[in-house]
């Protein structure tokens, strides 16, 4: 562990967590600015930049066996300048460096370790470095060694390498543009077939990813279509994942990914942006199918974001870290002895339930997993305690920071929960975020900052900061229909188009004023989170269809042109944005409900709209407002009135929820 006696250096006056964890370090650490990159110059020193962030195991390793030895600090202080950045703060410099080392090294990964020139052109670099040779790698030490000696002998050599990799990032990934295709939806179906682990879900081999925006694809899919097969490949997965280690089955919540390709040995680090996720497509596949379990897993999941990471301030932490007191997943395992201890005569069940041995299924522990019935009542039962003797014992530490774009998204799941299943209490909590976010993390202008902690608003906000909160606020709005919801999204949305759009289609990741980089990033891959300019995509064509503004759907079909001729050949990579494909080409209906939502009538109404999964659907209600879908909408004879519309064009207005579903079900 860091020694807090040693001297603080410049990272003590930070807010992220990642960042204040090597605050004592005896790394002579700068946090990305001006103050590094102006010495870097004036000395004309190379930067060592490395990139993590806080529930990153092998950055605690990295900094225990490295940055915390005096004598690996006294070599970076000599030769470089040392950056630190939490990548979760700065998504722009991660996707910049990141690109840089896989380009240099064909893989990348957390710690990130990059050497830049004093101009920021990356000329060489890695991930882990161990302090000593091992498995090929050479150590740190000598990577210092070598880097430092071949600054000082051939400084001209390294610095046209790394312009010549900054020439090669420079170049904006794009498969030109196409017209969407009517098949195109078809032959993502059948790519997502094709490479689908039918015994147990998911996608890929080891290590394994629930890969939540894919199982969303394929939930529209079926909803559009009624083909059967992409349902059965959405709950095969979901249904492996919850009862796999992957899942917590004491304390709800998913792992961030599992290590092998069975979903039982989970890397133990929890992400708000997973389980928000997750949880949101348990909540729609509930909808559609009206399994229990997928509403037990939401519910549970969702307990777990508010009971562990929710802030003092009404916001979402980021994350807890995989490892408790260096040791991976400690909080979780169980040795066999001690549940026999806490259960007693019920043990054999619980044992037999969730593959409990005296040998262990992981490193001579257990991890739970569901892998036979048993009496539910007893099981329910040995959870509770077993839940209630895990909380005693030393948790993981939390990533407090309160990040806008994995915010957004966890009010969307909340907000969707809270409709689906009648709980306006998750819609209270995503509105004291959204409330957060919007007052906290917004200047007077509109403009969003990232992070939310202590007190502090910081970075400029990236396009998924944008994107995702925008659709957390819509969703809000389309469970509360208060207007203020609706009216901030579409704010952030005409931000996006004013500061974030390039004039050749699409969207880059940060705005035209943000700091300027060696690139400008213009990422178009979903990875853990969606796209931004998918999310972006998806937004513009929900805010379009209650606008019936054609400015957004312009612009989102204009992006999604862009992506088309990679989607359908790699789905996996570009699930978000095949989402917004299904929807660009649905036939979307745009419901307007005029009068009190609260009122009986129009609970009436709204439960016809909400008794199954509905993606093609635009929802409000109310009276004439902020939302234009409402305009022109009056109650009939005093009573809660609906309107189908389709391109702004309604059918006859009905008052009774029998009719209101027959105008859903049948064609225009």
């Amino acid at each position: 562990m860091t020694d807090d006696t040693r001297p603080a250096n410049r990272l003590a006056s930070e807010t992220s967590p990642y960042l204040l964890q090597h605050a004592h370090n005896p790394v002579d650490w700068y946090p990305w600015g001006e103050e590094a990159l102006g010495r870097a110059r004036s000395e004309g020193r190379p930067i060592f930049l490395s990139i993590g962030y806080a529930a990153c195991h092998w950055c605690h390793v990295m900094e225990r066996e490295s940055f915390e030895d005096d004598e690996t600090a006294g070599l970076l202080n000599e030769s470089f300048v040392a950056v630190k950045v939490d990548r979760e703060e700065r998504p722009d410099l991660d996707a910049i460096y990141m690109q840089a080392v896989q380009e240099m090294t064909g893989h990348g990964g957390w710690p990130m370790s990059v050497f830049l020139t004093p101009d920021g052109d990356p000329f060489y670099g890695g991930t882990y470095f161990p302090d000593k040779p091992r498995d090929g790698m050479p150590s740190f030490r000598m990577v210092l060694e070598g880097v430092a000696a071949a600054w000082r002998e051939r400084r001209t050599e390294v610095e046209r390498a790394g312009a010549g990799v900054a020439q090669a990032i420079s170049r904006q990934v794009s498969a030109g543009t196409a017209q969407v295709s009517p098949s195109m939806l078809d032959a993502a179906l059948a790519e997502l077939e094709r490479g689908f682990d039918a015994r147990t879900g998911g996608w890929g081999g080891t290590p394994k990813f629930p890969q939540p925006m894919t199982i969303e694809l394929l939930l529209r899919i079926h909803a559009q279509t009624g083909d059967v097969r992409p349902l059965a490949m959405a709950r095969r997965s979901l249904d492996a994942m919850a009862a796999g280690g992957i899942y917590d089955q004491l304390g709800g919540g998913f792992a961030r990914y599992a290590t092998d390709a069975v979903w039982l040995v989970p890397h133990f680090e929890k992400m708000l942006y997973d389980n928000a996720q997750l949880a949101r497509a348990y909540v729609h596949a509930w909808q559609m199918t009206g399994d229990y379990r997928y509403r037990e897993v939401a519910t549970e999941t969702l307990a777990f974001v508010e009971r562990e990471l929710l802030t003092a301030d009404g916001g979402f932490a980021a994350s807890l870290d995989a490892d408790t007191g260096g040791h991976e997943g400690a909080t979780y395992v169980w040795s066999e002895e001690e549940i026999d201890e806490l259960l007693g005569e019920d043990a054999e069940t619980f044992k037999r339930a969730y593959g409990v041995s005296a040998e262990g299924n992981w490193e001579g522990s257990n991890i739970l997993s569901r892998v036979a019935d048993g009496d539910e009542d007893v099981l329910r039962t040995a959870r509770a305690k077993l839940h209630e003797a895990r909380r005693l014992r030393t948790q993981p530490a939390r990533d407090d920071k309160v990040l806008a774009a994995w915010n957004g998204l966890m009010i969307a799941a909340l907000a969707d929960a809270a409709a689906a299943f009648g709980e306006p209490r998750w819609a209270d909590l995503a509105a004291r975020a959204a409330d957060l976010l919007l007052t906290r993390a917004r200047d007077a202008d509109g403009r969003l900052h990232r992070s939310w902690k202590d007190g502090r608003a910081r970075h400029s906000a990236v396009l998924e900061d944008y994107a995702n909160l925008a659709a957390g606020l819509l969703a809000l709005y389309e469970t509360t229909f208060e207007e203020r919801w609706f009216v901030a999204a579409r704010e952030l949305m005409d931000i996006v188009l004013e500061r974030f759009a390039d004039p050749e289609g699409g969207f880059f990741d940060t705005a035209d004023d943000s700091e300027a980089l060696i690139t400008r990033p213009k990422g178009l891959q979903d990875n853990a989170l969606p796209s931004g300019g998918a999310m972006t995509a998806e937004v513009l064509l929900r805010v379009a269809a209650l606008t019936g503004e054609g400015r957004y759907r312009d612009a989102a079909e204009r992006a999604i042109g862009q992506v088309a001729p990679l989607a359908q050949r790699y789905p996996t990579a570009f699930a978000q944005w095949l989402g917004a494909v299904s929807l660009m080409r649905a036939d979307v209906l745009e419901i307007a409900i005029a009068g009190d939502p609260a009122a009986d009538d129009a609970q009436a109404l709204l439960g016809v709209v909400r008794d199954t999964y509905r993606p093609f659907v635009v929802l409000a209600a109310g009276s004439r407002g902020a939302v234009p879908l409402l305009d022109d909408r009056p109650q009939r004879e005093g009573q809660a009135t609906a309107f189908v519309c389709r391109g702004f064009a309604c059918r006859a207005p009905v008052t009774e929820p029998a009719d209101l579903a027959a105008q859903i079900a049948s064609p225009a």
